[in-house]
C-alpha cells in the first residue's frame, strides 16, 4: 500500500522594500543565544505524529527571512518528480500564501487531494514590518482555487498576532466550499502540539 504524501511548506518573511528587511535585521529578537530555550513547535514531530502511513516532505525553502516568490517556485518544482497523484498540500503562514499564488498561476503534474492553509495571509498587509512582498496574488481569482482541489481547509486562530483572523474570513468569503476551522487561543500556531491538524489529515 502506497503511503499518503504530505507536502508541507513553512512560513517566512517577505518584504517589498529592502530597507524594511534591513530594519528587521537590526531589531529582530535573537532567539539562538546560549541558554535561551528554543521554541518547541508541532512541526518538529509532524512526521512521527502522523505515523508510518504517511510520507511527509518538509523542505527548507530558500532565504526564508527575506523570501522571494520566484526562488520558492523554483525550489517547490524541484520536488515534483517525487510527488504522486492525490498529494495533500499544507502551507503555514507565508507557505500558505505561496501555495495559493502558485496554484492560481500554474498547473501541477499531480492531482491534489486537499489544500490546508494554516494562518495564511489573504493579501498584502503589515505583518509586523513585512508586507508579503511579491507573494501577492490576484484576489479576484481566488475562487478558481476550487478547480485545483475539491477540499480546502482554512485554519486560523482569532488571537493570531501576526496574520489577523480577518484574512481567514476573506478566504472563506471567496471560497464558500472551504471549511473554516477557527481557534481562539493558538496564536500564529507557534504551539508544541497540533492534534486538530493531525485529525483533519487522517480524516482526509
Amino acid at each position: 500500500m502506497e503511503k499518503q504524501q504530505i507536502f508541507y511548506i513553512h512560513g517566512g518573511s517577505a518584504y517589498s522594500n529592502y530597507s524594511d528587511f534591513l530594519a528587521y535585521l537590526r531589531n529582530k529578537e535573537l532567539r539562538d543565544l546560549p541558554g535561551v530555550e528554543p521554541i518547541k513547535k508541532w512541526t518538529g514531530m509532524f512526521h512521527e505524529d502522523l505515523g508510518e502511513s504517511f510520507e511527509v516532505f518538509m523542505p527548507s525553502m530558500p532565504n526564508s527571512q527575506n523570501a522571494k516568490y520566484e526562488e520558492w517556485k523554483i525550489w517547490f518544482e524541484r520536488y515534483f518528480k517525487y510527488l504522486q497523484d492525490e498529494v495533500i498540500l499544507v502551507g503555514w503562514s507565508l507557505g500558505g500564501y505561496f501555495l495559493v499564488k502558485y496554484l492560481l498561476e500554474n498547473k501541477t503534474p499531480f492531482t491534489i487531494t486537499a489544500l490546508l492553509l494554516l494562518a495564511a495571509p489573504f493579501e498584502n498587509d503589515d505583518f509586523g514590518g513585512e508586507d508579503g512582498g511579491d507573494f501577492a496574488f490576484d484576489t479576484q481569482r481566488i475562487a478558481t482555487l476550487a478547480e485545483k482541489t475539491a477540499k480546502i481547509y482554512i485554519l486560523h486562530s482569532k488571537d493570531d498576532p501576526i496574520v489577523p483572523y480577518v484574512h481567514a474570513e476573506r478566504y472563506k468569503e471567496m471560497l464558500s466550499q472551504a471549511e473554516l476551522v477557527t481557534f481562539t487561543d493558538r496564536n500564529h500556531f507557534l504551539v508544541g502540539q497540533f492534534p486538530e491538524l493531525l485529525q483533519i489529515i487522517r480524516q482526509i
